[in-house]
């Protein structure tokens, strides 16, 4: 078992930046790629960027170009850097791990953190 937590959600005007952070606990050895997840009022949870073990990494369309996802395998840590965002980003922002040999619905969630932009 994994164990998530986040830090870094706020409130940013349109435009303006945020980093979001994520350190992972447990069994971190199993784990195989990191991400970032949201949820908005009234949407379903939808990807936003995973990262994987050897480092390659996939966004969603409407965030390419703005956000960057990184991870620090040694510190089990893994980031989203959140640039040029617009009120469309306003989300609960979830961070997950995914084991090796499974799937995300079969890892690990952290407790979503609050991001909302002003416009």
């Amino acid at each position: 078992q994994v164990q998530l937590v986040e830090s870094g959600g706020g409130l940013v005007q349109a435009g303006g930046s945020l980093r979001l952070s994520c350190a992972a606990s447990g069994s971190t050895r199993n784990i195989y790629a990191m991400g970032w997840y949201r949820q908005a009022p009234g949407k379903q949870r939808e990807l936003v960027a995973t990262i994987h073990s050897g480092g390659t990494t996939t966004y969603a369309d409407s965030v390419k170009g703005r956000f960057s996802i990184s991870r620090d395998s040694a510190k089990n840590t893994v980031s989203l850097q959140m640039n040029s965002l617009k009120p469309e980003d306003t989300a609960v922002y979830y961070c997950a791990v995914r084991p090796y040999y499974t799937d995300w619905s079969r890892g690990s969630w952290g407790q979503g953190t609050q991001v909302t932009v002003s416009s």
